[in-house]
């Protein structure tokens, strides 16, 4: 149960839901148009002053524990000065392996403060992909919760800098004790001899793209980044000290970390920090503690529409919800079901410059940028070529912007304008991934642009809607099949939970048959199935495999990890028990796939 507040800490009556999205863009634009006039100001600096302001006023809360701006500010206080005392800054690097909660925002916010990088280290990774992350961003020093220990044990043998390991929270006999090293710091703001020069301009956070079919990269974040988000977000939702936000996010994510935290405490708010996301709690929470605000991200959503009713998911206060990946097929749905009064879309990407919001709350859209911002966020659609998997140029070597409805690439114009934090790619730890990324001679010699990697239309008022991420599209019988188009469609049909979409190669065949793995209730009906996919589907967009799972793995972001079920294809020895039915459209059902029919397709005996 949450933590019992002061009288004082009672939020005030829920605003009215109107809104206005001009005054959102206006807002936005107001609120980071200081940040690099004050290049010393970090997000650091706006926590001391709302601990000045209103100290007693809750910052960070949680079941188990909860922090004002006063003892955000001294802990912050605290663990600079540990940094510090252990000689960390400019250069160095702190690894933080931590669950959710608010000590772990107090931890990077104050090392930060001291020039050092905190590298935002995902807790689900272990053993080599786990020493991949701490390698990558040469750590220096790692902090590790006691019930992680054992996760970097098993990276420890293949990490290779010597790293000093701290473990926060419990006694450990290999390992120093962070928290109590952090206990015996002074309080105190620190003084202006001991306060290193650290400006917006200086890296901040690693944080690592979530990896779903690779190893993960590690982006560089400045603080100038940092407070753009914040800031911008603030405007975007038009957070004040009445608001509470509720964030069951990992808080190594750019979302769930610095996003929904940030816009929040950037206006004297406070946020709701739960570990993990529960479906079955989550409403319970969102009234529990009085929340008006809270961030979603993939298929948080899906996941609370496929959930049983509960008696208090329509007597919150929520006068917004904020977040990305809300697709068209249960937008509607899910607003009316839970009476949220409206859904703020967006689109970004950690490392990336293009962003998009849809602040009038179109259903499905994923954003757009107003014509007097274009200026300043340049951003546009390039047509793509799906056989190289890269911008298609013209014959003048340019690439060309696609017309209306037409798909393309994102790319946004790379800028290195200092009063524009918003238009830079501040790119990864690798240079070479980070070269990766940039496409170059785009629309004139020497011009360089930020490929997002994603696939989008955009219709004729400047709405973008995303279509699928490029490695995801493939092709099949001549033609460019989107899974995300397949996936949404399959997902209509009733009883189905979860669904990943992708293609797998076939013996003797050209491009890869289409696959989709599908978490159902019991006793599907295959026919009605087959039925649904005509009446929504192309033919060639029918998935020729279906894998029929219990449940669906996913990363701590919803977002469903495909390099399990890729590999295995369509091999029924390989699918763990998983059943595989093949799509015969000669017999007009889905047949259980066997060994033998298996090996009949690995010989290319089987007419697709």
């Amino acid at each position: 149960m949450p933590l019992t507040l002061s009288e004082s800490d009672v939020l005030r009556p829920p605003r009215p839901s109107g809104f206005s999205s001009a005054k959102a863009w206006m807002r936005a634009l107001e609120l980071t148009a200081p940040i690099t006039r004050n290049p010393e100001r970090l997000f650091s600096s706006v926590i001391e002053q709302w601990a000045e302001a209103t100290p007693d006023a809750p910052a960070l809360l949680s079941d188990g524990e909860c922090m004002t701006y006063c003892s955000l500010s001294e802990r912050c206080n605290q663990c600079a000065r540990w940094a510090l005392q252990y000689r960390l800054g400019k250069g160095d690097t702190v690894c933080l392996i931590m669950p959710s909660r608010p000590e772990y925002m107090a931890i990077w916010l104050g090392i930060v403060r001291t020039g050092c990088v905190v590298a935002l280290v995902n807790t689900n990774v272990t053993g080599r992909s786990l020493a991949h992350s701490l390698n990558i961003v040469s750590a220096r020093h790692i902090i590790v919760a006691p019930e992680l220990v054992d996760q970097l044990r098993s990276a420890l043998p293949h990490v290779v800098h010597n790293a000093r390991v701290w473990v926060h929270g419990s006694s450990c006999s290999e390992f120093d004790r962070c928290d109590v090293a952090i206990d015996h710091q002074s309080t105190e703001s620190l003084g202006d001899v001991e306060r290193p020069n650290v400006t917006i301009e200086d890296l901040a956070l690693h944080i690592y793209t979530s990896g779903t079919t690779g190893l993960p990269k590690a982006a560089n974040v400045s603080h100038a980044r940092l407070m753009q988000w914040s800031h911008w977000f603030a405007g975007m939702m038009n957070t004040d000290l009445g608001d509470r936000l509720y964030n069951c996010l990992p808080m190594y994510h750019s979302v769930g970390g610095v996003v929904a935290i940030g816009a929040v405490l950037a206006r004297g708010g406070s946020v709701v920090i739960r570990d993990r996301f529960s479906a079955s709690q989550f409403w319970n929470d969102i009234v529990g503690w009085e929340c008006t605000l809270f961030q979603y991200i993939g298929e948080l959503c899906r996941y609370l529409l496929h959930s049983e009713e509960n008696p208090t998911e329509t007597k919150h206060r929520i006068r917004m919800c904020c977040g990305n990946g809300l697709r068209l097929d249960i937008w509607n749905s899910f607003k009316t079901r839970f009476r949220i009064p409206h859904i703020l879309e967006f689109y970004a990407a950690t490392e990336g410059n293009v962003s998009m919001f849809n602040v009038e709350g179109k259903p499905g859209a994923i954003g757009r940028i107003p014509p007097f911002l274009a200026h300043r966020f340049p951003a546009t659609l390039v047509r793509f070529n799906h056989e190289k998997e890269e911008p298609l140029r013209n014959k003048d070597g340019f690439c060309v912007r696609t017309a209306a409805n037409e798909t393309g690439e994102a790319i946004g114009r790379i800028s290195d304008d200092q009063s524009n934090p918003g238009s830079r790619f501040e790119g990864y730890t690798k240079s070479e991934e980070t070269e990766r990324k940039i496409l170059r001679n785009v629309f004139e010699p020497g011009d360089a642009w930020f490929r997002t990697g994603d696939l989008m239309r955009t219709d004729e008022q400047g709405y973008c809607y995303f279509v699928d991420r490029i490695g995801d599209t493939f092709r099949w019988k001549g033609e460019n099949v989107s899974t995300t188009e397949v996936s949404e469609a399959i997902c209509k049909f009733p009883g189905i939970r979860q669904c990943h979409v992708y293609g797998v190669q076939v013996p003797g065949v050209e491009g890869r048959a289409g696959m989709a793995a599908i978490a159902s209730d019991e006793n599907f009906d295959f026919a009605g199935f087959r039925t649904h996919l005509h009446n929504y589907l192309p033919g060639y967009a029918h998935p020729v495999f279906l894998r029929i799972c219990s449940d669906l793995e996913v990363t701590g972001t919803f977002k469903y990890t495909k390099s399990n079920v890729v590999r295995e294809g369509y091999n029924p020895a390989t699918a763990g028990g998983d059943a595989i039915y093949f799509n015969d459209r000669h017999v007009g059902a889905f047949v259980r796939l066997d060994t033998e029919l298996y090996d009949r397709f690995q010989s290319g005996r089987v007419r697709l």
